[in-house]
């Protein structure tokens, strides 16, 4: 019986066994299929995957376990991690997610979700890490969300978020990293972080959450990093956060704390790396055991109320990098002020020095040479030092900045200065620096910005200064020197910001090399002793907006050829002796302001353009004017009768010729119309504005030997393009544009061209010459459009030609050419009194003048739109409006020429520029394109993919601070991605996620000056 008892229990147990697993795999099949139908619930609510990040999410037999992206438990085969982190991915993340019970990761950051996060995350009890960061998700933060009790990280930053943080969060005990930056949240810092004992990193940075901080940082040893900048808080800085020992990086930056630092700051916060405070109320001294930390990489206290004297104690080590106490009242006046400078000759790494805008005085000592070698960016300006410039300066060798404006010092600049060639900007602009400017300047052949305006400079302007050949500006103003004006000066071709020689004692005349200065957009030569007529050429200054002149010796009358400064808003050639009539070309040129007074000029005073605003135009101290708007309170003209009888008979001359003149043309074309029936049929054409006078096909014929091939320059769809030299025009050397009429769609290209170009007037658009529509020598029709000649070709032959390793852009002429292109966009886009979209932007259509300057050309495809809801007829009838690859995937589907559709063509463009691959490279297809190349990049693989010709420098060329994530410097690679953010953003498939043209030269402008050395420029991510 026992035997039998023995051998039922053991069956009993296995038939349970057997039951039990059974069940158990029945309730596991269960679950995966629910985690299967969760995930496919998640792809079905994705509008866009750009890089097919989601291509294995399908009902095919792979197990979803194998998805990409999809880590499951290898027992359970549960899914416990979903990772589509920087994969563009747009669209609303599905509440199916909160189905995913064992989900213990979720990294979504780095895409384009919007609408609310779905408050079934909440369910999700397992979930440990929730990264949605950098995304475009609206609404409040989910109360649901705090039931995630297991949560370790929460990063929400960097969305569209809003309302008040939820209570909740208190109680999520676990939590290590609570982000959520830059939102808009209310209801100020919230105490219950004090219940978060665990965090080591806390970030509310840009929320606008106001109010004050909270006395809690004592509960929170483990924290490591705050980021609490831009949020207007208010009143001290607690304690408690004075004590926190573990801090290691503090932002409190750009709020209203006011208050003063402990002195015993380093002692109380010994791990403390990062401190930045600036742009507050903070008052009193800094403490001398701040300035004394050798644990200090980063101080920030610029632009608070601090003041005092600077003092360093005794260390045996510094780690200082960046330095920064600008715009403060630091200072004593006592005599030993300056020791401070001395003291820092043992921070090795220093790198940024900035103490402008405080109250410090006395003598610059000698050993201020002995600073960091690696220091690049030294400010001293707004100050009250004096004495002189110690000649250490220039073992200063890594320098790209040095400010020493708004100061007291003297005497003569020294030679050694000549030994900073890193230098990019020099301001010495207020001082009292006598002597003559040192010939070694012109070694300085990396220099930007040369101010030395408002001192006591004698002799004359060194020639040497033609070798800075990268200058941009170039301000002497307000000294004494003498003697003629240098003419390599004028070999600076760069010069495009000003070029100020005013208030000295110059003499002699202007050289007529001025016109060589054809970007320059400021000229001020006023109170000097110039003379002599003013040259010709300067009408070649075609991009100047101001010209001052006045109090001067120049004589002669205002040359003709100023008529070509279409850009001009000011002209002062006042206090000169200028003689005759008033040229009429100033009604026509967009003047804002015009002084003309004391002169010898003479006529009467016309009623339009500028004439016609009383507040807008100054002719006082010229006795023979007279007639204009009676505001002006000129006398009026003298009538002549004979003279209007007279100019009556020519007029009744002039119109009867006219007439038969008329009369022959008509005669002739009927003539002429049975032999060529080629025209009859084609649309009539408004030709260009009323400037572009017309030249005949014999004139081009001539120009360009007979349309030889020597003289052939290149090809497009609908044209032909010959270089030509025209002695009857100002530019002799031009591009001749034929069209090819024989080509469906030719002679509209003409059209389309000419309708763009008629009005449009800007710097960075090609220039039209002239134009001829008429016949060639058998009597068929003939069009062709003349443009100004660009001597370095098109962009797409630098960036495609391998041959030539001297036919390289450097990094700062690509970004100037695409600051150029985006300039002259949004013009037409927006400036250009109609919208014109160009449709074919691309490297081909991007020409470069003698200087590097970036011009859009081949208008042949433009449109422009009429209205608000722009053509009625603007749907495409004949496929994509473009060139394959830089056209908008939306003009393939007969969407309307648009904006947006330029600034598609305008981000592929820029992705080309930085990665030198055409987007109809073989390595693109249907299942990669160069923005899906760009934008799978940008996270590691950013240098990659860039054009290894922009890798040769690393240098650091600005400063970048992100309190958010990181902490570090802007490099040429940070520039580098940053560009193809710009591109990937410019290039988005959807219309409306694309940037605008203003963001585009915002943000390019920034990363310009960053380059450019102006390291006073903050820059964050795009």
């Amino acid at each position: 019986m026992s035997a039998k008892c023995s051998l039922f229990s053991l069956f009993s147990v296995f038939h349970f066994a057997t039951f039990s697993t059974h069940t158990h795999l029945a309730g596991a099949q269960d679950s995966t299929t629910g985690d299967h139908l969760a995930l496919l619930s998640i792809k079905s609510m994705i509008k866009d995957d750009p890089r097919g990040a989601m291509t294995s999410w399908n009902d095919s037999n792979t197990n979803f376990c194998q998805w990409q992206g999809v880590t499951c438990n290898p027992f359970h085969q549960r899914v416990t991690l979903l990772n589509l982190t920087s994969q563009g991915i747009s669209g609303r993340l599905s509440p199916f997610i909160g189905n995913l019970s064992f989900l213990k990761v979720i990294h979504f950051q780095n895409n384009s979700f919007y609408g609310e996060i779905p408050p079934e995350i909440g369910r999700l009890f397992r979930l440990q890490e929730l990264r949605l960061d950098n995304n475009s998700f609206t609404g409040h933060i989910q109360v649901a969300i705090t039931n995630c009790s297991n949560l370790q990280v929460f990063h929400l930053g960097k969305n569209m978020l809003v309302g008040k943080i939820p209570d909740g969060v208190g109680s999520l005990s676990m939590l290590r990293i609570l982000i959520l930056h830059t939102n808009i949240l209310e209801g100020g810092i919230p105490k219950y972080i004090a219940n978060l004992t665990l965090l080591e990193m806390l970030s509310f940075g840009k929320c606008q959450l106001g109010g004050r901080l909270p006395d809690v940082f004592h509960h929170l040893t483990n924290l490591s990093r705050l980021a609490m900048h831009g949020n207007y808080l208010v009143g001290t800085i607690p304690p408690s956060l004075y004590n926190s020992s573990s801090l290691e990086q503090v932002f409190l930056d750009d709020n209203q704390l006011t208050g003063r630092l402990p002195a015993n700051l380093s002692s109380t916060m010994p791990r403390l790396g990062i401190l930045s405070l600036s742009l507050n109320q903070l008052t009193g001294p800094l403490p001398p055991s701040v300035l004394s930390s050798p644990q200090l990489n980063i101080l920030d206290v610029a632009y608070n109320n601090l003041s005092g004297k600077l003092v360093i104690t005794s260390r045996s080590s510094c780690n200082f990098v960046i330095l920064s106490l600008t715009s403060n009242s630091f200072g004593s006046g006592e005599d030993d002020e300056m020791k401070f400078i001395q003291d820092l000759w043992i921070c090795r790494e220093l790198e940024y020095l900035d103490l402008g805008y405080n109250k410090l005085k006395g003598f610059l000592p000698g050993s201020l040479g002995n600073l960091s070698t690696k220091l690049y960016h030294l400010n001293f300006g707004s100050n009250d030092f004096s004495g002189g410039l110690p000649s250490s300066i220039g073992n200063l060798s890594g320098l790209t900045i040095l400010d020493l404006s708004s100061n007291q010092i003297s005497g003569t600049l020294p030679v050694t200065i000549g030994n900073l060639t890193n230098l990019r900007r020099l301001n010495l602009t207020n001082n009292y620096f006598s002597g003559s400017i040192p010939g070694s300047l012109g070694n300085l052949s990396m220099m930007l910005e040369l101010y030395l305006n408002s001192n006591e400079f004698n002799g004359t302007i060194p020639s040497s200064l033609g070798s800075c050949k990268r200058l941009l500006k170039l301000d002497l103003d307000r000294n004494r020197l003498t003697g003629d004006i240098p003419r390599r000066l004028f070999e600076l071709s760069l010069l495009s910001t000003s070029l100020n020689l005013g208030n000295n004692q110059l003499s002699g005349q202007l050289p007529v090399e001025v016109g060589n200065l054809k970007n320059l957009y400021e000229i001020n030569l006023a109170n000097n002793r110039l003379s002599g007529d003013l040259p010709s050429s300067l009408g070649r200054c075609i991009s100047l907006f101001n010209l001052n002149i006045s109090n001067n010796f120049f004589s002669g009358s205002l040359p003709e050829s100023l008529k070509s400064l279409r850009s001009l808003e000011n002209l002062d050639v006042s206090s000169n002796n200028f003689t005759g009539r008033i040229p009429t070309y100033l009604e026509v040129i967009p003047l804002n302001k015009l002084n003309i007074s004391f002169n010898d000029l003479e006529g009467e005073v016309s009623r339009k353009g500028v004439f016609a605003n009383a507040s807008s135009v100054s002719m006082l101290g010229n006795s023979r004017l007279c007639g204009g708007i009676p505001e002006l309170q000129l006398p009026k003209c003298r009538s002549n009768k004979k003279k209007d009888k007279l100019s009556l008979a020519v007029i009744l001359v002039i119109s009867f010729g006219s007439a038969l003149f008329f009369v022959a043309m008509v005669l002739f074309f009927m003539y002429r119309r049975p032999q060529k029936m080629v025209a009859e049929n084609e649309p009539q054409e408004t030709t260009p504005g009323e400037s572009l006078m017309q030249v005949s096909y014999e004139t081009l014929y001539k120009a360009t030997d007979g349309f030889s091939t020597k003289n052939f320059i290149g090809e497009g769809s609908y044209s032909s393009v010959y270089k030509g030299c025209l002695d009857t025009h100002d530019v002799n050397i031009v591009a001749i544009k034929v069209l090819n009429l024989r080509r469906r769609g030719g002679s509209k290209s003409f059209i389309s061209e000419c309708d763009a170009q008629r009005n449009t007037r800007h710097r960075n658009l090609t220039k039209v010459i002239t134009c001829c529509s008429g016949f060639d020598f058998e009597g068929n029709v003939f069009k062709a459009i003349v443009y100004e000649f660009m001597p370095n070709g098109s962009l797409d032959q630098w960036l495609h030609n391998p041959q030539n390793e001297l036919h390289q852009l450097s990094l700062i002429q690509r970004v100037c050419i695409a600051l150029d292109v985006a300039y002259g966009l949004d013009y037409l886009h927006h400036n250009a009194g109609k919208t014109i979209v160009h449709c074919d932007l691309k490297p081909s259509n991007i020409l470069l003048d003698e200087d590097m300057v970036a011009h859009v050309g081949d208008f042949g495809l433009s449109k422009i739109l009429q209205s608000e809801y722009q053509n009625r007829h603007n749907h495409s009838s004949t496929g994509v409006r473009g060139t394959i690859g830089y056209a908008a995937p939306e003009y393939g589907l007969g969407s309307k020429v648009s904006r947006n559709g330029d600034i598609y063509s305008y981000g592929i463009l820029l992705l080309e520029m930085m990665t030198c691959k055409k987007p109809t490279d073989v390595m693109f297809g249907e299942e990669l394109s160069l923005h899906n190349y760009a934008e799978k990049a940008l996270g590691d693989g950013a240098l990659e993919i860039i054009d290894p010709v922009l890798l040769k420098d690393d240098r650091k060329i600005g400063l970048r601070i992100d309190k958010e994530e990181t902490t570090g410097y802007l490099n040429n690679e940070t520039c580098l991605r940053l560009l193809l953010e710009i591109g990937v953003a410019c290039s988005m498939e959807f219309p409306q996620n694309r940037m605008e043209t203003a963001s585009v030269i915002q943000e390019l402008q920034l990363i310009k000056d960053a380059i450019l050395g102006n390291s006073t420029v903050f820059l964050s991510s795009v």
